[in-house]
């Protein structure tokens, strides 16, 4: 990381290349309250000072109160028009000076010069324009110091103060310049500092709310992308639940329908498993109704139902509907297949299922070969068939979709489609490390 130059870290510190900007506002009744409240307090220090003041040294009251009126009118726009305010009051403030000098030069003068330069400071939107501002306001002041120290104004009102020779290291003029410099400049940068870090506050305060509003946004974004995922998983559950055993039912009944009269033993066989078939629907949809019913914090229980790979066997075996599967299931060691992850393995099982019924369905084939292959780091399917496809059986696809869907939702691997050799290859590879 390069390391910044003084005036950079300076230029960082003030939001010179900062994008941020303070809203615009609107003179209301804080405003309004505020520049009351300083004219009064510039009437009141005006109404002290004639209790103890020569009547000579005051200026008659309507052009003192002419002056407070324009020293305190632009407060009214110090959130509005910060920079404008700021040099208007400081006009005013020098006009004050040389006309009226009791109405600026106490304690309430310099307080609304202060208040105006922390203004334009806090509530400048062009950082730039704030610093020529703020230095060009100095500067003139220290300029107008300079030229009524040199016509001697203010060392004469000193001089003539004095009852005796003075008493202190440096001479009357020299002391009175230099303390009025020093006051004249803490005071600016003060009002300076003070103004930029309330700027610097907001501009924090305003990125931590956005930052709200973003996060806020995203978890309703979020929220809307898991209730759209959960009805995809609920679309892809029905659709694997209800296609394989509404297709299985209706090929043992085509069979038992065409052996009732030649064949009773073989029809009650094909009847055996389109109860069997039914049954096992039922079951499946009452637990994925179960699951549904369970999100609210018993997911875990409600899915302990769902099929695994062990029940993979269940596909390949007992079926009298004319297709012969032989299934294979390696794994590095005994009993490996038990551990992979529920939602993984309920993929896996319903790729399978979904793989076989398309086979059945839309396919020639009379046989077809499933193996699983689990992994350290993955668990894999392939279902193989060497049959043509049946005309007019292309389906709706939504199958294949699902299987995607499936393995995108694990960040695994499909590959669906013709072999080189003749028939469909189905294989799908899901990461374990990626689920667990």
């Amino acid at each position: 990381m390069v390391e910044q130059s003084l005036p950079e870290r300076f230029g960082a510190w003030l939001g010179l290349d900062d994008d941020w900007q303070r809203p615009v506002q609107h003179v209301d009744r804080r405003d309004v309250a505020v520049t009351l409240v300083m004219a009064a307090a510039l009437a009141l220090n005006l109404e002290l000072l004639r209790g103890y003041y020569p009547a000579e040294a005051m200026e008659p009251r309507p052009l003192e109160y002419g002056l407070i009126v324009l020293l305190a009118l632009p407060l009214l726009w110090r959130r509005r028009l910060p920079l404008v305010c700021a040099m208007a009051v400081f006009a005013a403030f020098v006009v004050a000076r040389s006309t009226a000098d009791e109405v600026a030069a106490q304690l309430v003068g310099q307080v609304l010069l202060f208040l105006a330069v922390f203004s334009a400071a806090c509530w400048a939107r062009n950082r730039r324009a704030l610093a020529a501002t703020v230095t060009g306001i100095l500067l003139a002041d220290l300029l107008w110091l300079t030229w009524d120290f040199a016509v001697g104004l203010s060392t004469e009102h000193i001089i003539a103060s004095l009852d005796g020779p003075a008493r202190g290291l440096l001479s009357p003029a020299v002391s009175y310049g230099i303390y009025a410099y020093l006051i004249n400049i803490v005071f600016f940068v003060s009002a300076f500092v003070f103004g930029t870090s309330a700027w610097r506050r907001a501009r924090q305060q305003a990125k931590l709310a956005a930052q709200a509003t973003q996060l806020a946004r995203q978890s309703e974004q979020l929220r809307d992308q898991a209730i759209i995922e959960e009805r995809l998983r609920i679309a892809r559950e029905l659709h694997d639940v209800v296609a394989h055993h509404v297709s299985v039912t209706g090929v043992q009944a085509a069979a038992a329908r065409r052996a009732l009269d030649r064949r009773p033993d073989q029809a009650a066989r094909a009847l055996g498993m389109v109860e069997e078939s039914s049954r096992e629907a039922i079951g499946q949809m009452r637990g994925l109704l179960g699951a549904l019913r369970g999100a609210a914090g018993h997911e875990d229980d409600s899915r302990q139902a769902s099929p695994t790979i062990a029940q993979i066997t269940g596909l390949t075996t007992g079926r009298a509907d004319g297709l012969r599967v032989d299934y294979e299931l390696l794994e590095p060691t005994p009993g490996a297949a038990t551990q992979v992850p529920l939602p993984v393995a309920l993929s896996i099982y319903r790729t399978v299922e979904e793989a076989l019924t398309n086979v059945r369905r839309h396919s020639t084939a009379r046989s077809a070969q499933v193996v699983v292959r689990v992994a350290e780091h993955y668990v894999e399917t392939e279902i193989l068939d060497a049959g043509r496809p049946v005309p007019g059986t292309s389906g709706t696809g939504l199958g294949q979709l699902g299987m995607r869907e499936r393995a995108a939702h694990h960040h695994g691997e499909v590959e669906i489609g013709p072999r080189p050799t003749g028939g469909y290859r189905v294989r799908v590879r899901l990461p374990l490390m990626e689920s667990q």
